[in-house]
């Protein structure tokens, strides 16, 4: 057998003998204040204690405003790939359906690492139907869907917040205080130091990893709405709704 054809049986026999598998897992990501996802690659992965760790640059156990500006300031530096020194609509459409989907409205709210899959639903009335009733019914259950999530109604959390810390469902366009369609790096420092004093509810000018833990929202499973407080406001730190609405 010549040479080429004997290699090329054995790099063959190669890789048959060791077949490259590729399994996905629907896990939450954890999802910073700034609005990095952090991704659970096994069922042990602490996706929260992998972003405090990168965010804590000493190492000493605790987070400061000026490690999490920090922070902010490398995301940001990923975000902006055009380096012009600001995120722009194309920017954040890149972050919103690339980077993290999950912040996406309507984005299906995935299981924690490790936990088990639901139960098989019964067939419902509405499959049953027609193709074309089915998208019909479909669409504008959406759409009512947006509605709600869109005026932050419902009794859920939306968007980010369903795996962050902070009631707040689009992290990076949350910082565009000036709504001109464009966040600057000062607009998303400030953002940081804001969002750090929501995270600081001791007042110690540092927060360690078991604080923020405490903060961590329910399971989607767990959850039945949003804890009220005893004024009828959002008890959850974040951005919230006033009374009534």
């Amino acid at each position: 057998m010549p040479a080429p054809i004997a290699l090329f049986v054995l790099l063959a026999a190669a890789g048959q003998a060791a077949p490259i598998t590729v399994t996905g897992h629907q896990w939450a990501p954890f999802i910073s204040p700034m609005g990095e996802p952090f991704r659970a690659r096994t069922a042990t992965d602490d996706t929260l204690a992998d972003w405090f760790q990168q965010a804590d640059r000493n190492r000493d156990g605790l987070l400061t405003a000026d490690e999490m500006v920090a922070d902010a300031e490398r995301f940001f530096a990923t975000l902006d790939t055009d380096r012009d020194g600001q995120i722009d609509p194309d920017e954040l459409a890149q972050y919103e359906y690339e980077i993290a989907p999950d912040v996406q409205v309507m984005s299906r709210t995935k299981r924690t690492p490790g936990s088990p899959a639901p139960l098989a639903q019964p067939r419902t009335a509405d499959e049953t139907l027609p193709l074309s009733e089915k998208q019909e019914r479909r669409h504008r259950r959406q759409h009512e869907a947006e509605q709600e999530a869109s005026l932050g109604l419902g009794g859920s959390l939306q968007g980010a917040a369903r795996y962050a810390l902070l009631d707040i469902p689009e992290p990076v366009a949350a910082a565009d205080t000036d709504f001109n369609r464009a966040i600057t790096l000062a607009e998303f420092k400030a953002a940081a130091i804001s969002r750090f004093g929501l995270l600081d509810r001791a007042h110690q000018s540092a927060v360690t990893l078991v604080q923020l833990e405490a903060l961590k929202p329910a399971p989607p499973s767990a959850r039945r709405g949003v804890k009220q407080s005893s004024d009828g406001r959002d008890a959850r730190i974040g951005n919230s709704l006033p009374p009534g609405l």
